[in-house]
């Protein structure tokens, strides 16, 4: 097995990084524009201060979106965002008698995973960050 290009590894970082951070982005707007739904959800995971965990949530999907994408202090994002989905799936989709929930606390560890390889590794070549 040969190491892929130079080139090609590059493009394929920022293909991940975009899809990866366009999850995040489109997540946070959708709960912009559904406020008092995903803060009647928080709610219903028995969070205290829902709109501060709102707000909180809404920042680090929008702001650690866009830094994946663009590739601005990446290795930070992806960890930031890491920590969110993990904490995501045990809060909100731990009640494994339901397929989908069990489904979502899966996809949720897959992306977290998916955000540490950002901080391992970093961003690319094609970034601010440059590496």
């Amino acid at each position: 097995m040969t190491d892929t290009d130079p080139a090609s590894r590059d493009a394929s970082v920022l293909i991940a990084r975009i899809l990866l951070g366009t999850l995040f982005v489109l997540a946070g707007i959708n709960k912009l524009i559904g406020a008092e739904g995903t803060i009647g959800y928080i709610e219903s995971a028995g969070l205290p201060l829902a709109q501060v965990v709102y707000a909180g949530t809404v920042a680090v999907e929008i702001l650690g979106g866009l830094a994946i994408i663009v590739g601005f202090k990446a290795r930070w994002a992806g960890l930031a965002l890491a920590l969110f989905c993990i904490a995501t799936a045990v809060l909100f989709h731990n009640d494994f008698s339901v397929q989908t929930e069990m489904t979502a606390f899966l996809k949720n560890l897959a992306i977290g995973g998916g955000m540490l390889m950002v901080f391992a590794f970093g961003p690319g070549r094609y970034s601010i960050d440059r590496r």
